[in-house]
């Protein structure tokens, strides 16, 4: 594209609201993005400009998402651009196959989660700029071959390998977007139907509480495979930074172990934990390091057959730290050895894949692992022979013996923090009334704004102590919003917290200097957020 390497996103709703929102979600991309807000509008945009991916609205006036489609595809020029069709809408199988007809790619339903938005748009955007790349390539070669016909052979044989290697990630993409779906459609299922059932009068206490903790364990899943996503993304783009320390591996085992506990327990598996008498120490990032272990022992503990036993094994190896993780479970075919720790990859080992999971997991382990300069190695006689999973690091310098007692304390109850008036300001009414509840269930004064402007007119006249607020609303955001706050007399000392889906730490750098006390990023569990309450009015004196 002349004049700029950014790509174009044309985005396709006649609802304005909607079209904010969606630049808000791919602002990060670093893109252009382009609005239009009917179907005429984006074909005159089709036509003057190239497109690297489109989403449309199903539901529009005059011509619809479906007509739209249909008619870029009679177009020569647009019969490759991808198109993701965005609905809020509860589209029939027979509305779908309509759309896939109509020469859709995807589809994604209201409301849009913004990290898996965002990341399908981003792998449409970076075919299109491989698919450029490709016809550059193309181009050079067929003035080279005009030359010289051994070049010409060369080049083209390489350029087989490239269209290979595209085809390729081509399949990697739609096996594992098909995957992600099916994986989120898992815990949303339980989901719904748990919702279904606390809707009727006669459920009992204790089903009313199992249909609770249903939701309450299906949402802390679907959190976990969002943030093992973004932990992909950061580490693959650099983004993660160690905070190094001097660790000993006898603390990051035991915090994994609490981690990992319920899964453990509930297959009523027998962990046993072998630490040596002195202390094995490293140069490395303790958090990290027990999201290795804990991943380890997740994958432990689902492939190995209820009532099995994992073996944690902390020692020294000359000038390595070693922490192996044994199990008397299912085992690793040999073909697959070499590969378990490959992003996407997953061993089909139960028919009825029970366990799912993206295959990001040992990704994961590997990754951080090369991140301390270690390595990670996996060891099976075959299926039905158990796992090894052995991470080596590089030790510290040797420290004394260790002194008995448990490795972790358990953590002590959060202290109950006094009442104080809190406001709310979401444009998410769901979100905003749901967190007004569970405030007020705390015993605090509570006042809810669907948005920006609503919010800073209420903040005025209710006073609050604390402010709850969301960054991404249209019209005033929540930036602006604090801003606006902090300029008033009544504002200067009052706690702001940040609950946002946004959560990287360049956000979390953005907020403190926007003068926000605290960032809680979406969803936010309820001790977590009693936590960051009661830090914020103790800070208040």
């Amino acid at each position: 594209m002349p004049g700029t390497d950014k790509a174009n996103i044309l985005l396709v709703d006649d609802q304005p609201g909607k079209l904010l929102s969606y630049e808000a979600m791919l602002g990060g991309l670093g893109e252009r993005l382009i609005s239009a807000r009917s179907a005429r509008e984006a074909l005159n945009h089709l036509l003057n400009i190239d497109v690297a991916v489109v989403l449309i609205d199903v539901c529009m006036p005059e011509l619809d998402g479906f007509e739209l489609a249909a008619m870029m595809r009679e177009h020569p020029r647009f019969q490759q651009t991808p198109i993701i069709f965005v609905s809020g809408v509860h589209l029939s199988d027979l509305d779908r196959l309509k759309g896939y007809a109509c020469g859709a790619v995807d589809y994604v339903p209201v409301p849009v989660v913004p990290e898996i938005f965002r990341a399908k748009v981003s792998v449409f955007v970076d075919l299109f700029r491989k698919t450029r790349e490709l016809e550059r390539l193309n181009h050079e070669l067929e003035q080279r071959v005009a030359e010289r016909t051994a070049e010409w052979q060369a080049a083209a044989a390489h350029l087989r390998d490239r269209e290979e290697a595209l085809r390729e990630a081509d399949r990697s993409k739609d096996e594992f977007l098909a995957m992600l779906a099916h994986e989120i459609r898992n815990p949303l299922a339980p989901i719904r139907t748990a919702v279904q059932l606390l809707k009727v009068e006669t459920l009992s206490e204790a089903q009313r509480v199992k249909a609770r903790e249903v939701i309450e364990r299906q949402v802390e899943h679907l959190v976990r495979l969002i943030d093992d996503l973004l932990d992909v993304a950061r580490i693959t783009r650099g983004a993660i930074t160690l905070q190094r320390e001097r660790t000993d591996l006898a603390d990051v085992v035991a915090r994994a172990i609490e981690t990992s506990r319920p899964l453990i327990d509930a297959r009523r598996h027998d962990l046993v934990l072998e630490l040596p008498a002195q202390a094995v120490a490293v140069d490395g990032d303790a958090v990290r390091l027990s999201q290795v272990v804990a991943n380890l022992l997740n994958n432990a503990a689902k492939y190995t057959e209820s009532g099995g036993r994992i073996l944690v094994r902390v020692e020294r190896d000359g000038h390595e730290a070693v922490i192996r993780v044994r199990d008397n479970g299912m085992g690793i075919p040999a073909p697959l050895l070499h590969k378990v720790f490959d992003l996407f990859t997953q061993a089909d080992r139960t028919l009825d894949r029970q366990f799912g999971g993206l295959g990001i997991g040992l990704a994961l382990v590997r990754r951080l692992v090369d991140l301390h300069g270690g390595s990670v190695g996996a060891h099976s006689a075959g299926l039905g022979h158990g796992t090894e999973m052995v991470v080596r690091l590089p030790s510290a310098v040797e420290t004394g013996t260790r002194a008995p007692g448990p490795s972790a304390a358990p953590e002590a109850d959060t202290p109950a923090a006094r009442s104080c008036r809190i406001l709310i300001v979401d444009d998410n009414r769901d979100a905003a009334d749901s967190l007004a509840l569970s405030v007020q269930l705390a015993g605090h004064t509570v006042c809810t704004a669907y948005g920006g402007q609503e919010g800073f007119e209420l903040a005025s006249a209710f006073a609050p102590d604390v402010l709850l607020l969301d960054l991404g609303m249209p019209g005033l955001n929540g930036f602006e919003m604090a801003e606006r706050i902090r300029q008033q007399p009544w504002g200067k000392t009052l706690a702001l917290i940040a609950v946002t889906g946004w959560g990287q730490e360049k956000d979390r750098l953005r907020t403190r200097e926007a003068g926000f006390n605290a960032h809680l990023t979406k969803p936010v569990s309820g001790p977590e957020l009693l936590r960051t309450l009661g830090a914020a009015i103790a800070g208040m004196g």
